[in-house]
């Protein structure tokens, strides 16, 4: 039976200092930033805005000096990274190839890939998008049917990736694909990953809108994409293991618990100048259980820092995280009496109705409840 661990993160002085350093920046550079464009969290999109972080150093801050980075610690970018998302920064250009591609291609690339991608993420001139999901396969990645087969001195890729966030505005790929016939006992086997380069021919890119209209989600079509032999992330045949290695970054970073935080920001707003005792003990709550979350997310930041693999405790964050991002439109409907509206309540209702369509998602992206309590069961032993 596998154990979870949540230890306490390393005091990290310099990452407090950092803090005070990041919200002077904020505050000039959000000060025009309207609340119900600080509610897409992550999923704001400025590429302006992620150059401006690499001009200051700001992405790849734990990476090697050598590909582009700054040699800080697993803290201090947390801490950017909370600071960030609290503000509303509209970080989602930037988000995936700094948070997980980037760490994929410092594990498993080859130098040829780390010197020529990794320099151009840090400094937010890179944006990536991953490859995972597809057509009727619903949680299941084990089930992935696009193909990549040899031809030459390269690979021919045929298949459907679906929900490819913010495909339109990426660069690169980090692709998951079937490099070898279907093993039924061994469902894991005969998988890789490729680095895809979007504007290649046969690739075509078509938009999925959401409830609220928006154009985040993408479907990406590879027909007879052929890619270059050192396109290959890795090793081929071992995609699975480096697929479910990245999830750790994925999953437990203060993203899994703050896609909602600008609606309690602006709860709190209107329901003042005092709370009733109803809503004092429901916000109560709910800053109670933010707070624990931040300390377990911490604690994985730690983790990764120290080299450790803690994906059953970033399975644990991502679940219970997902749940609190779902209750607070919940919790913030019912306390919100109606009432003469006034600034702060329009901007609160404004806010209100973006996060209640987006909520549905927060425990689909990322890994449904399912498969992330599944995962936490054989964690425990129980399956």
């Amino acid at each position: 039976m596998s154990q979870f661990t949540f230890p306490s993160p390393p005091p990290s002085p310099e990452a407090e200092a950092f803090r005070a350093e990041i919200r002077a920046f904020l505050a000039t550079e959000l000060a025009d930033r309207a609340p119900i464009d600080r509610a897409q969290s992550w999923n704001g999109l400025d590429p302006a805005f992620s150059r401006r972080l690499g001009e200051r150093g700001w992405l790849g801050l734990t990476w090697p000096k050598i590909y582009g980075g700054h040699e800080r610690s697993a803290l201090e970018r947390y801490v950017l990274l909370e600071e960030l998302l609290a503000a509303g920064a509209p970080v989602g250009a930037h988000w995936i190839a700094e948070r997980q591609s980037g760490p994929s291609l410092l594990r498993y690339g080859t130098e040829a890939q780390k010197a020529a991608i990794l320099p151009r993420i840090a400094a937010g001139e890179c944006f990536f998008c991953i490859g995972m999901s597809e057509p009727d396969s619903g949680s299941d990645l084990a089930s992935v049917r696009t193909k990549a087969v040899r031809e030459g001195d390269g690979w021919r890729v045929n298949g459907t990736k679906l929900w490819t966030t913010n495909a339109t505005h990426c660069h690169s790929m980090i692709l998951f694909c079937r490099t070898a016939p279907v093993d039924r006992e061994h469902r894991h086997a005969g998988t890789s990953q490729f680095i895809v380069d979007l504007t290649l021919p046969g690739i075509t890119i078509r938009p999925v809108r959401n409830l609220v209209g928006e154009h985040h989600f993408n479907e990406v079509v590879f027909e007879d994409v052929l890619l270059p032999e050192d396109a290959l992330l890795g090793r081929e045949g071992e995609g699975w293991a480096q697929v479910t290695g990245e999830l750790a970054y994925e999953r437990s970073g203060p993203e899994r618990f703050l896609s909602s935080f600008w609606l309690l920001v602006e709860l709190v707003r209107a329901l003042q100048p005092a709370a009733d005792a109803r809503a004092e003990i429901a916000l109560g709550r709910l800053g109670a259980q933010l707070v624990t979350l931040r300390r377990m997310s911490r604690s994985v930041a730690g983790l990764l820092q120290a080299g450790a693999d803690p994906a059953l405790e970033a399975a644990m964050v991502k679940d219970l995280g997902a749940l609190v991002e779902q209750e607070i439109p919940e919790v913030a409907r019912d306390l919100m009496a109606e009432g003469p509206p006034t600034p702060q309540s329009r901007a609160f209702a404004e806010v209100l109705a973006y996060t209640t369509l987006h909520a549905p998602s927060f425990s689909l992206r990322g890994g449904t409840r399912e498969i992330l309590r599944g995962i936490i069961a054989r964690g425990l032993g129980l399956r």
